[in-house]
This record gives C-alpha cells, sequence and structure tokens, in this order.
C-alpha cells in the first residue's frame, strides 16, 4: 500500500481563499520592478558598472519572475490587464505571448522533462542527441553542469530559441510573424529609451541587463525538474534562499507551484511551511538547502544525463511519451491555507 499522501491527507482545496479584485501585492512589485528600471538606466552613469549590471540583471531576471506571476493569473481577473503588466520585452528576446504559451503547456505535469511535449525541458531525444554532432553534444553535456549553465548556458538557450523561431517564420507561419512584429515594436520602444533617451551603450545593456538576467533565470531553472518514472517526483524543491526566493518569487519551492500553479508568490512561504512534510513525500525528497547547495553538488557535475530515458531509442523505435500506468494521473495535492 502506498505512503504518498491523497487528496485527503490535507485540507480540501475549495478551503483556498480566491483574493477578490486587484492583489496589490504583485501590482506594487510591477511598480518597484518598472521603477526601478527606469530609475538606473536614467541614472546609470551616475553609478559604478558593476553596480548597474547587478541591478540590471536583477531587475530583468526579477521582470521574468512579475510575467511568470502574471501568466498564472497575477495581480487582477482581467487577463488583458494582466498581460499588459507582463507585455514590456525588458530582456528584448523572449516575447511574452510564448513565454505564456509554452509555461502554460509546461504544466501539463505527466509530460515534465519530456523534450518532446514539455517547452521547457533540457533534455534531447536519441535522435536529436546524434544529430548535434561532437561540438553540440559537448557543448550540451557542459551546459548540464551549473557553471556551464550560467556562463554560456544563457547564449545557448537564446540562440537556440532564436534559430527555431527563425524557422518557423521561414517556412511562413503568419501568426508567429505577426507575434513577433508586435514584439518588435516593444523591443524598439525599450531600445529608444535605453539608448536613444539614457545614452546606454548597447554592450552594457546587452551584457548587465539581457545576460546577466537570463544566467540569474538559468539558475532558477537548473535544479527544477529532474526525470523520475513518477510524475510527482519530478519537481525539485531549493529551501533556504532568502535572497534568491524572493528573486523568483519563491518558485524556488518548485513543487508547492506544480501542485498549486494559482496561488500568489506572497503566499508561497507560509503555505510551504505548513504543508512541508506531505510536500515532501509528494515529490519524493527531491530538495536542496539552498543554491549554495546546488552548487556544490553540481557547479562542474551534470546534474542528470542530458539525454531522457524515455527517448534513448531511435526516433521509428521511440518509447512512448506516456507509459500506460502515468495515463491515469494521481490526485493532485489539496493543499489549502
Amino acid at each position: 500500500m502506498s505512503n504518498r499522501p491523497s487528496s485527503d491527507a490535507l485540507p480540501p482545496q475549495s478551503a483556498l481563499s480566491v483574493i477578490a479584485g486587484i492583489e496589490w501585492q504583485t501590482l506594487t512589485l510591477a511598480i518597484v520592478i518598472y521603477g526601478g528600471f527606469l530609475a538606473l538606466t536614467w541614472f546609470w552613469q551616475s553609478l559604478p558598472i558593476v553596480v548597474v549590471v547587478g541591478l540590471g540583471g536583477w531587475l530583468t531576471a526579477w521582470h521574468g519572475s512579475l510575467q511568470h506571476e502574471v501568466i498564472h493569473g497575477h495581480p487582477t481577473r482581467n487577463r488583458f490587464i494582466n498581460d499588459a503588466i507582463g507585455w514590456p520585452p525588458l530582456s528584448l528576446w523572449l516575447p511574452y505571448a510564448i513565454y505564456r504559451e509554452g509555461h502554460l503547456t509546461h504544466h501539463r505535469d505527466e509530460h515534465l522533462t519530456d523534450p518532446v511535449e514539455d517547452p521547457e525541458s533540457s533534455y534531447f531525444t536519441q535522435a536529436a542527441w546524434d544529430r548535434m554532432g561532437r561540438l553540440g553534444r559537448a557543448l550540451a553535456a557542459w551546459n548540464t553542469t551549473l557553471f556551464g549553465r550560467l556562463t554560456l548556458g544563457p547564449l545557448v538557450m537564446i540562440v537556440s530559441f532564436l534559430v527555431q523561431e527563425a524557422a518557423m517564420l521561414k517556412n511562413g507561419d503568419r501568426a508567429r510573424a505577426t507575434l513577433w512584429i508586435t514584439h518588435a515594436l516593444g523591443v524598439a520602444a525599450v531600445l529608444v529609451w535605453v539608448i536613444g533617451v539614457c545614452a546606454m551603450p548597447v554592450w552594457l545593456y546587452l551584457l548587465g541587463f539581457v545576460y546577466v538576467g537570463a544566467a540569474l533565470t538559468r539558475l532558477r531553472s537548473y535544479a527544477e525538474h529532474r526525470y523520475a518514472d513518477n510524475h510527482d517526483e519530478r519537481t525539485a524543491i531549493v529551501e533556504n534562499s532568502i535572497v534568491f526566493g524572493l528573486l523568483f518569487l519563491y518558485n524556488n519551492l518548485h513543487v508547492l507551484h506544480h501542485q498549486r500553479p494559482g496561488l500568489p508568490w506572497y503566499r508561497v512561504p507560509l503555505l510551504y511551511r505548513k504543508h512541508r512534510s506531505s510536500l515532501l513525500s509528494i515529490n519524493g525528497g527531491l530538495i536542496y538547502d539552498g543554491y549554495l547547495d546546488v552548487a556544490r553538488r553540481y557547479l562542474f557535475k551534470p546534474h542528470d544525463d542530458p539525454r531522457h530515458p524515455r527517448h534513448r531509442q531511435p526516433a521509428r523505435a521511440a518509447v512512448p511519451t506516456v507509459r500506460a500506468e502515468e495515463k491515469t494521473m494521481r490526485p493532485r495535492c489539496a493543499i489549502a491555507e
């Protein structure tokens, strides 16, 4: 008999309070992020470069965390308003609409880590691995270490994404083209402000804001998911991270987010502490004691084999994405406040 918690192990989900109207905590956060961005870019010449780079990377990564909140229905009940809050492309390279589409697809938990079904998977099928060649495989393997993920990882992520998008545009995807045109207008507005008005060099914005911001985001996602036969055990927890917890809006407590994706960021820590033992049972104890613990384990060691275990065979003989025993999903964790 399984010792894993069932839907009766915790208070019923219906007890979750629903925030009426506006979530002022998240709206205030948005004002702080956008206000901080405008202030930093305006006063950048009065600050040491290292401060500009550090704060620029932080604000860009923080903005990505805000976008994640917006995707999950915050801070209002109006999707148009929420999308407007998350849309400005401070990172330049990632259109909000594509992030939204891919991330919501990622939340089909039965497909977590699958390189065919999960847009945010870091794994490869065997067929894709074979096509990469020796240099590509070496680069992918290096990217499975934390050092590689933080140094070359942003470049690999951005370039591979743009190449895939360029292929879609080349194939005549008109909806994608319209999306990119809209995104380009936003990018132009950001660059007019940063370069034209604030006179910041392009290299400084690309390095300090875009690249460092992407590296901080890659730190969050590095150990979030790892393949396991049971899909509930593919999502990790990184505890005891006060600074990065705020930067990531407590998405480091990732298993709780996958159990309750609509939970606002400011309620995550308390609810996590309240149901910690049940959450650890659900994810099989996949937990790290802060990001220093992650670095201690994986700074120069691979987090996992980059080839997905279910796609090790040639494409024509690949194992089905979802095994028969996983077609019926477990009851989701019933966590209440």
